[in-house]
């Protein structure tokens, strides 16, 4: 199987079984017709059918190195600039389809995998067995086009202790017992975005682990089939509503679930693992394959899209009210602008200044993602803002499309028309920009954007750690030590 369609993915979704509960209620399949999933299920399938149109095709995929079919894209090893342009094309292409607001589009996962399986090397530096796995895990979820999910963190018991240690240890998903054809994991984590629709979860090392003999039964790498046995998911409430589009217009296309993962005594095979009991190579496994990286460059390029949306629809709005001549609304358009503007030059530094890794890859500088993936987290809670401030009381009084069509059409088009817009053409734009910024949508959002990679401030610790900052303190001292000798000169020093 080369790239797949639409209809193929909606066809092997129909044959999966995950058990999930929601709302009261266990799915064992159907995932595709239940009304929290059937709408963004419906917006993957659009995805993957951009892989086959005429438009996108040829961006989207390459010929596969083992087929010759086309595959996606996110799944290639760059090893040129024009391979590396090339991926981050492929993430815009994805990214426009969402304006951004899909986080978990198989692209950021491929790009994490293709990184891996470039590693074996280092894989097989704990086991030959493991650089094996993880280059024909690899494989086999491009070849077949597969969509993963994943899980990184234990639940939120006692944040004063490492996760393993919450609860006596009897919460984080660890490894209770192995056999001789792998090992069972009981225990639950979070927090897997779209697993109930993914083919496959990749549980992999987050939590930073101590090393001592506590920590190897939560040191693992391995991937499971989403339905494995055992394998149940815990949903949030749906943001989607179920209503018509026109008044839902993010909400009813892209509400992404997360879930908590519990895993109840899950037989995971050997050859779906990667490292298991390797507390040093768990802790390094994303930093040292460049898996983050790779990772990072498609982040923000759907960053720079979502900001790229904002601003359009701040521009609209700002022209349909006719409050754009105010400096007050220039200052906050300029605040977007400027945004938008960083993010575009940390992607085309990080691109620029690409080199070739240990493994061959050629792989973005790091310094400018880290950058942007520090600072955007924090910028974009002053979107939401900005709209809510510039939409101000029209943003509290906005009908549906019901309305629209209905008894109240004629005062709508008197009443609610604007500068530029009729009524309903009004209506229409602010039911957008409330789904942006006041909504429940809007909410999660924010929160998913603010926590992407972790706690910012601890991010910034560990940026502040990574960051080489030598070379400037001693340009400093150099400057101290120059003027202590000007300063000796001046008072009649003959040195």
């Amino acid at each position: 199987m080369a790239a797949r369609t639409g209809e193929e993915f909606l066809a092997r979704l129909a044959n999966s079984r995950p058990t999930v509960h929601i709302q009261g209620e266990t799915l064992v399949g159907g995932i595709q017709h239940h009304p929290a999933f059937r709408n963004v299920v419906r917006t993957y399938a659009e995805l993957y059918d951009l892989q086959h149109s005429a438009q996108h095709k040829d961006v989207l995929t390459y010929p596969s190195p083992a087929s010759g079919e086309p595959v996606a894209t996110s799944f290639l090893t760059p090893t040129t600039p024009v391979e590396l342009a090339q991926r981050r094309k492929a993430f815009k292409v994805w990214a426009e389809h969402s304006n951004g607001m899909l986080g978990r589009t198989g692209d950021y996962l491929n790009s994490a995998l293709m990184a891996l399986a470039s590693a074996a090397d280092w894989f097989a530096g704990a086991d030959p067995a493991f650089g094996d796995n993880i280059r024909r895990y690899y494989e086999k979820v491009r070849e077949e086009d597969l969509l993963c999910s994943h899980t990184l963190v234990p639940p939120q018991v006692n944040r004063a202790v490492a996760g393993p240690r919450q609860a006596g240890g009897s919460v984080a998903a660890r490894i209770v017992r192995e056999d001789n054809n792998g090992v069972v994991i009981r225990g639950a984590r979070m927090l897997a975005t779209i697993a109930p629709f993914a083919d496959e979860l990749l549980v992999l090392p987050s939590t930073l682990l101590r090393g001592t003999p506590e920590d190897r039964p939560y040191s693992y790498a391995f991937a499971v089939p989403t339905d494995a046995e055992g394998l149940r998911y815990i949903a949030r409430e749906p943001l989607d509503p179920g209503r018509p589009r026109h008044d839902h217009p993010l909400a009813s296309r892209f509400d992404e679930p997360d879930c908590v993962v519990v895993f109840d005594d899950v037989h995971v095979p050997y050859e779906r693992c990667f490292l298991l009991g390797d507390v040093e190579r768990c802790n390094d496994l994303f930093a040292r394959t460049s898996a983050v990286v790779h990772m990072a460059h498609q982040v923000v390029t759907r960053t720079v899209t979502k900001t790229e949306y904002v601003l359009g629809l701040v521009s609209l709005l700002t022209e349909a009210i006719g409050i754009e001549g105010y400096q007050h609304v220039q200052e906050d358009i300029a605040e977007i602008i400027t945004t938008l503007e960083m993010l575009r030059a940390f992607l085309r530094a990080a691109e620029a200044d690409a080199q070739v890794n240990e493994f061959g890859v050629l792989t973005p500088a790091w310094a400018p993602l880290n950058a942007a993936r520090n600072l955007y987290p924090k910028l974009c809670q002053r979107f939401p803002q900005i709209l809510r401030k510039l939409g101000a009381a029209g943003l509290m009084a906005t009908p549906t499309g019901f309305d629209v069509t209905g008894p109240a059409a004629s005062d709508i088009d008197a009443y609610l028309q604007s500068a530029t817009l009729t009524g309903a053409e009004r209506v229409k734009l602010f039911r957008l920009v409330w789904d942006t910024c006041i909504s429940a949508f809007s909410g999660r959002q924010a929160l998913y954007e603010y926590y992407f990679f972790g706690d910012p401030v601890r991010m910034a610790g560990a940026y502040v750690a990574s960051y080489d900052r030598e070379p400037y303190k001693a340009r400093v001292r150099a400057f101290l030590d120059g003027y202590e000798a000007t300063a000796a000169r001046a008072e009649g020093d003959p040195a």
